[in-house]
């Protein structure tokens, strides 16, 4: 009868073991020392080799030349631990076991000594579906197990044990295989099999299995049974719904041209008619495409031959000419957007249309301007050589001081908006935004040697003490006497005229703010309608 490959290449012994060094390593000295646990934890994505293992930590146990880190694999129980017939190595698939009953059955189970080997062995599979009750039911026999007994708990989900089991095990994290690694077992499998296969089929085999050894064998059985002795790239990627580089690299090259010419959109619109003619599906390549970004940017970031991206020499060759239309901030954009598409897709009811909106809107992304370049260009919009530190300065003109009527004591409206204005604008350069607030909402006198502060009771604190004292020294550029009276707020001035002076006597010291002032240049045609505190409206 036929044995699939993941199962008849299964290692046998650590010696055959791919990968997780740190396992091995200190299994083995475990063993040579004497000191193996009574517990084990095994957890790491699937087909890593946990359970795999497990069943060679149970040989090295009973071997008839043990316990020893290399099993001779001939006696009998190795023999039948390899072939899953061994009466003392017992597999529990916790999926289908789950229960309390069962795990009291294997409590009892545990209190008898082994029918021929040295240990009793209880691997159990799935372990994090085994529910609370039945853990704690197990709890006292996996504290305080009979000398002959271990116990090797293999899971994918390791943060579901309950912390009263994981504290009474050794813990051991699989890691994915490395890409190379996984290759090379798969290139001496294909000669042990006689199997032609070039080093592009290979990669595309291990890209499959997702860092899962049994799932790249698995995809490696398929591919045989489809192909035959010879396999062919682009026949394999079919196969497994894969899509080539060079499928991928359409829609970047469309992207790389959206800005200089107006034909992207179609490009990404046939893309998607290709898919849907032959029947290609638009979640997996809507996967696909974020990997495809993914590696891009890794490439951009690390160069080629990075061990971040699996792919061939040959297939990271290509990204990397790839990267080299874009920079770091447009791969970003593109992975944030085509993960955010592929999520879209997984309850999307019509997923073409999604695919096509989300390609298009990659295009249209590539256009915009980043905000960085927008926000530069704010900071030399305005006119005139400004000195670093200084007030930006504007195009508006300052309002011409008006004749004063009968209060000859009181400065002239304009010229006291004038000061207004100035005071918190210095105070928004200097990073005082609670000083400039509450100068926002008061009313300013200034005379010869006193300047008198006329403001609300709640912004009273804020215009008191040696910081804004020096504060409004250092904006006036003199020494004053301050005064701060309580008193109505000061009531918002309608928006500067088109000659930029402004609307009325005691303009609203925001729109004097050096930042507000550079975005009405940049939009020119843009009015302010009105000015509202956050504080006030409970933001």
């Amino acid at each position: 009868m036929y044995q699939v490959i993941a199962r008849k290449y299964r290692p046998q012994s650590f010696a055959e073991l791919i990968s997780q060094e740190h396992v091995k390593t200190t299994l083995e000295n475990a063993i040579a020392q004497g000191r193996i646990a009574h517990g084990y934890i095994f957890s790491g994505q699937r087909g890593t080799g946990k359970t795999t293992v497990a069943r060679i930590l149970a040989r090295c146990l009973n071997c008839e030349q043990g316990p020893t880190a290399k099993p001779c694999g001939v006696c009998s129980s190795c023999v039948e631990i390899g072939g899953g017939s061994a009466l003392d190595v017992i597999e529990i698939d916790a999926a289908s076991n789950r229960g309390i009953n069962e795990m009291r059955e294997l409590r009892e189970n545990v209190r008898f000594r082994p029918a021929r080997s040295r240990y009793k062995v209880f691997i159990v599979d799935e372990a994090h579906q085994i529910t609370s009750e039945a853990f704690n039911a197990l709890l006292k026999t996996l504290e305080e197990p009979p000398e002959w007994v271990v116990f090797i708990l293999c899971t994918t989900e390791a943060h579901k044990i309950p912390t009263t089991i994981s504290s009474r095990c050794q813990q051991f994290s699989f890691r994915s295989v490395d890409f190379a690694e996984l290759v090379s077992r798969m290139e001496w499998i294909a000669k042990e099999e006689g199997i032609e296969a070039d080093a592009e089929v290979l990669s595309v085999l291990a890209q499959a299995g997702e860092g899962s050894v049994r799932d790249s064998l698995s995809a490696l059985d398929q591919a045989i049974a489809c192909c035959g002795a010879k396999l062919n790239a682009s026949e394999v990627r079919e196969l497994l719904g894969m899509f080539s580089i060079q499928s991928l690299d359409r829609v970047a090259q469309a992207l790389a041209a959206g800005n200089a010419s107006n034909d992207a959109a179609k490009r990404m619109l046939d893309v998607v008619a290709d898919l849907e003619a032959n029947g290609r599906s638009l979640q997996h390549f809507a996967r696909e495409l974020a990997r495809f970004f993914r590696n891009l940017l890794v490439v951009k970031i690390s160069g080629a031959g990075t061990k971040l991206v699996a792919a061939s020499p040959a297939e990271q060759e290509k990204l990397a000419v790839t990267a080299g239309l874009f920079s770091e901030e447009d791969l970003t954009r593109d992975l944030k957007l085509s993960l955010d598409l592929f999520r879209d897709l997984q309850s999307s009811l019509q997923p073409r249309l999604h695919l096509e909106m989300g390609l298009i809107r990659l295009v249209h992304a590539g256009r915009l301007q980043p905000i960085e370049e927008a926000l530069a260009a704010l900071g030399g919009a305005s006119t005139g050589g400004a000195s670093k530190g200084g007030p930006a300065p504007t195009t508006s003109k300052p309002a011409s001081p008006t004749k004063p009527t009968g209060r000859s004591a009181a400065p002239p409206a304009a010229a006291e908006g004038t000061l207004h204005a100035h005071l918190h604008a210095a105070l928004m350069e200097a990073k005082q935004s609670n000083l400039a607030d509450a100068i926002a909402h008061s009313k300013v006198t200034e005379s010869a040697h006193e300047v008198v502060f006329t403001t609300p009771k709640m912004y009273q604190m804020y215009l008191k003490g040696p910081a804004f004292e020096s504060a409004v020294q250092r904006a006036l550029g003199r020494t004053v006497r301050i005064s701060v009276k309580i008193g109505e707020a000061a009531a918002a001035a309608p928006a500067a005229t088109e000659n930029g002076t402004p609307g009325g006597p005691a303009e609203h010291p925001a729109l004097q703010n050096p930042e507000v002032r550079r975005f009405q240049e940049m939009f020119p045609d843009s009015q302010v309608r009105t000015v509202r505190n956050l504080r006030e409206n409970g933001s």
